[in-house]
């Protein structure tokens, strides 16, 4: 089983995710950008987002189904993925090989999110950068809103606003429910 956490940046994927993992820990915790940094060595990424390749989205779903089938073990995965063409790929690869997904999305006011990337701090030691990153974050707060509607019909919206712990009470429920 897959539980996809998906949201804009700075709608709490990897706070609940952590939640989740505490609560759950036989589950596997897979973060799909990780599959992006090792493509960035080794291959140019002409637009700049990494899930324009299509070996990205192709290795996510590889990796995904073989840490299900490897491992037998629930696998947790905290990723923005609203392009509706690259969510049908990697969801249609998981669920053609069999492996149960459940697809939440975490919906938080943009004013929040704004909130929240600002507070972040992921390379301190170069603000410049961290700017940077900030700025490609909040960019793309209005494409991950406005694309929530053309997400596959299965997904469970969540109110992203919500502690992570009542967060997590509610995909525990939601996937004890389906089992």
């Amino acid at each position: 089983m897959i539980v996809w956490v998906n949201g804009a940046f700075g709608s709490g994927k990897t706070t609940l995710v952590d939640e989740l993992r505490t609560r759950w820990p036989e589950a596997l915790v897979y973060d799909p950008e990780l599959v992006g940094y090792v493509l960035r060595e080794i291959v140019e990424v002409p637009t700049g987002d990494f899930q324009d390749l299509r070996l990205w989205r192709r290795q996510v779903a590889d990796l995904a189904v073989g840490l299900v089938e490897e491992y037998d073990r629930p696998v947790l995965v905290p990723m923005t993925l609203v392009d509706p063409g690259y969510a049908g790929e990697i969801f249609g690869a998981l669920k053609g090989a069999g492996i149960e997904v459940h697809h939440f999305f975490l919906k938080v006011s943009r004013q929040v999110l704004e909130e929240r990337i600002d507070g972040r701090s992921l390379t301190p030691d170069d603000p410049a950068r961290d700017e940077r990153v900030r700025r490609w974050c909040k960019d793309r707060i209005e494409p991950c809103v406005a694309a929530a509607d053309a997400l596959p019909a299965d997904t469970t919206f969540l109110d992203g606003e919500l502690t992570p712990r009542e967060l997590a009470d509610q995909v525990l429920s939601h996937v004890r429910a389906g089992a």
